[in-house]
């Protein structure tokens, strides 16, 4: 299983960006996903993250100004980023939760993340 992530890039404050994060694989199940940040010597930390169910949790720093939201046909999550401040550039991580198909029948459940994406914001 892999997750690939895209959109990524440079854009001026106030401005927005779209992520996008594929799964592919021998994929049985996806229960929640997530986006994931890290500034330049910070700690990694949540953004937002989605259920299967649609239900959604934000960060306290993101609430209002990002929409997190999942394709389940296309095994695929976004990341919309409105009113983007300095403060959120960082690589952004997309995470998932996912059962695995794996030989004779078997399945297994595990956490996948994908590469990181780079989102710079200028002043």
């Amino acid at each position: 299983v892999q997750l690939q992530a895209s959109g990524g890039g440079l854009v001026q404050a106030g401005g927005s960006l779209r992520l996008s994060c594929a799964a592919s694989g021998s994929i049985s199940r996806i229960n929640a996903m997530g986006w994931y940040r890290q500034a330049p010597g910070k700690q990694r930390e949540l953004v937002a993250t989605i259920e299967s169910d649609g239900s959604t949790n934000y960060a306290d720093s993101v609430k209002n100004r990002f929409t997190i939201s999942r394709d389940n046909a296309k095994n695929t999550v976004y990341l919309q980023m409105n009113s983007l401040k300095p403060e959120d550039t960082a690589a952004y991580y997309c995470n998932a939760d996912i059962v695995v198909r794996i030989l004779i029948g078997g399945k297994l459940r595990s956490t996948f993340w994908g590469q990181g994406t780079l989102v710079t914001v200028s002043s």
